[in-house]
């Protein structure tokens, strides 16, 4: 996507773009194309240079095609190109799983005004399985770091917990996709920056990832807006850096605590049953809600904070103890098949 004068041009994946232009018809040159190349000048003044493959005529080939703009924006997902070229880093990530599927009406109605998430090293042995409520149907998913191999497992398993909840349903679509465990290593290179996914802004613990894509877009997009003076000088790297400095100030805490939450919470089917057992407190639910509206961790009240540290360690001693007693768990081999070994 290309702007008048001194904005940056945006490589996005089609939804982004699409939604983008509900909101800014007038204002976008939309290039319907496949960036195949960015070219990172030397001089730190040269505009940079993009090479794509250019879909304009509808063709199943595209047209290899060039073209230099002032600032990138790397808004392409998972499997960034933008990333790689800037030698963003690596980094890990899990896969996620999910079936659409359409279910008897008097089934969809049970999932009206909730959602389920089912936790056990059946369906995972270090995310959760989910069923999340469409407009008329539900998802079915499940996600994983550690075993990527048995994802298919892991999702029958998930269908099995919900088989009486979805039985009678359709699959209409099933999807998978990479999601980041944690931001790159690099998220800018001059005047190229990265956003969303290509950054790596996934939360942990829950997976969230939707919000942050489009609030890290805002935030990436106001900063070049103010550095350019709105459009009338060139913005340089300090505005990216200006984006950068603000969302580690807003969101390091949040991401930090959830990767401590994942870390000690789903690490063992008793831990999870201490995390369930707190999540039945009324003070925990509050703190969940108010943290998950906000995404950002809101300050709590200090003797209920003492309190629920109490609760928490009691929870954890508890799993442990238990833990050292679990009986065998379930594993996949490399082929898929299941099989049993002691905790």
């Amino acid at each position: 996507m290309l702007t008048p004068c001194y904005a940056p041009l945006v490589v996005a994946t089609l939804e982004i773009v699409t939604h983008a232009c509900a909101f800014f018809p007038s204002s976008l040159q939309i290039i319907n194309g496949l960036m195949m190349k960015v070219d990172v000048p030397s001089n730190p003044e040269d505009p940079i240079k993009l090479s794509y493959n250019d879909y304009a005529d509808g063709g199943k080939v595209g047209t290899p095609k060039t073209i230099e703009v002032d600032m990138v924006i790397g808004a392409d997902g998972a499997n960034s190109r933008v990333a790689k070229d800037i030698d963003a880093g690596e980094y890990d990530y899990a896969i996620a799983f999910q079936e659409r599927i359409r279910i008897p009406d008097d089934k969809m109605k049970y999932y009206e005004d909730l959602a389920e998430m089912y936790v056990g090293d059946d369906v995972s042995p270090d995310f959760y399985g989910w069923v999340f409520p469409k407009y008329d149907h539900v998802a079915v998913g499940t996600g994983t770091v550690v075993n990527k191999t048995a994802i298919k497992q892991y999702q029958q398993a998930t269908r099995d917990r919900s088989a009486a909840k979805t039985e009678g349903g359709k699959i209409i679509r099933v999807e998978a996709h990479p999601i980041p465990e944690h931001p790159r290593p690099r998220r800018y290179q001059g005047r190229i920056a990265l956003v969303g996914d290509a950054a790596g802004y996934v939360t942990k613990c829950s997976g969230e990832g939707i919000y942050f894509a489009a609030k890290s877009g805002r935030m990436c997009a106001e900063a070049i807006v103010e550095g350019s003076k709105n459009g009338t000088v060139m913005a340089g790297p300090s505005a990216i850096r200006n984006y950068l400095d603000k969302w580690d100030r807003k969101y390091w805490t949040t991401y930090k605590v959830l990767d401590i939450l994942q870390k000690v919470f789903y690490r063992s089917n008793p831990a999870r049953e201490a995390f369930v057992e707190l999540c039945e407190d009324e003070y925990v639910q509050k703190m969940t809600f108010d943290s998950y509206l906000y995404k950002t961790v809101v300050p709590g009240n200090p003797v209920d904070d003492f309190k629920l540290l109490v609760r928490t360690v009691s929870s954890l001693v508890r799993a442990n103890a238990l833990r050292q007693g679990e009986g065998p768990s379930v594993t996949f081999d490399s082929k898929g098949h299941a099989g049993r070994v002691a905790a």
